[in-house]
């Protein structure tokens, strides 16, 4: 029998290259996306579109609201940045940060986990990625994971080990987007973008639209997101 597992899914490229590698590994995957107020929510109709695509066991949205704490630019009115250089996107954390969002998509993670008998998370948290989140290194990740079989029923009870399993942690855009391509993921489906239009097409210049370009430019492929 295959081992189940839960994967975060915000509809991007990195979440949605976790999904096909969790399931190249075996797992029965279970799909959560967070509408935590977000800005470029439309997001959520992507991760919807590749759930389905992908033909996960389980796809659930949790809604909660990060708007009332703000303190992003993804959560409260502070411009989101723009046409900024590679050498700025390595200095600093940015203010798309959004406060403690990580810990809280994990534990929403490790909750639904329990429900659904799945001791494996998947992430698609990487280090290399310009914009510098703390809540992406493998020590935060790593002590996630000492929290979960520390506070919950099904660990504490010896039913099995919870594992977080970020694969992308140290991969670079380009080599992520390899991966995904030779496991057949349709990156059309996808939406990185930070400040998307009414329409959900790509700025093409916050943050993230740029990451991505660099990334599809490097690899050697077509993006075919509209932007």
């Amino acid at each position: 029998m295959s081992p189940h597992a839960v994967v975060l899914l915000s509809g991007g490229l990195d979440s949605t290259t976790v999904l096909a590698i969790a399931k190249a590994r075996g797992f029965v995957p279970h799909a959560l996306s967070v509408d935590y107020g977000q800005r470029h929510r439309i997001e959520l109709e992507r991760a919807a579109e590749v759930a389905r695509s992908m033909s996960v066991a389980h796809h659930v949205t949790v809604k909660i609201d990060l708007r009332a704490i703000g303190g992003s630019a993804l959560t409260s009115a502070i411009d989101v940045p723009k046409d900024r250089s590679h050498d700025a996107m390595a200095t600093g954390i940015p203010v798309t940060y959004v406060p403690a969002r990580n810990t809280i998509l994990l534990g929403l993670a490790l909750g639904f986990a329990e429900t659904v008998g799945a001791f494996d998370i998947f992430i698609g948290a990487n280090v290399y990625d310009y914009s510098g989140y703390p809540d992406c290194r493998p020590e935060f990740l790593e002590a996630f994971e000492r929290t979960a079989n520390l506070a919950t029923k099904a660990a504490v009870e010896g039913r099995g080990t919870f594992r977080i399993h970020a694969p992308l942690i140290e991969m670079t855009k380009a080599q992520i987007i390899g991966t995904g391509v030779q496991l057949g993921v349709d990156y059309s489906l996808t939406l990185s973008c930070y400040d998307p239009d009414e329409r959900g097409r790509a700025c093409g210049r916050c943050d993230s639209c740029q990451l991505r370009q660099k990334g599809f430019d490097e690899a050697g492929v077509k993006d075919s997101v509209e932007s």
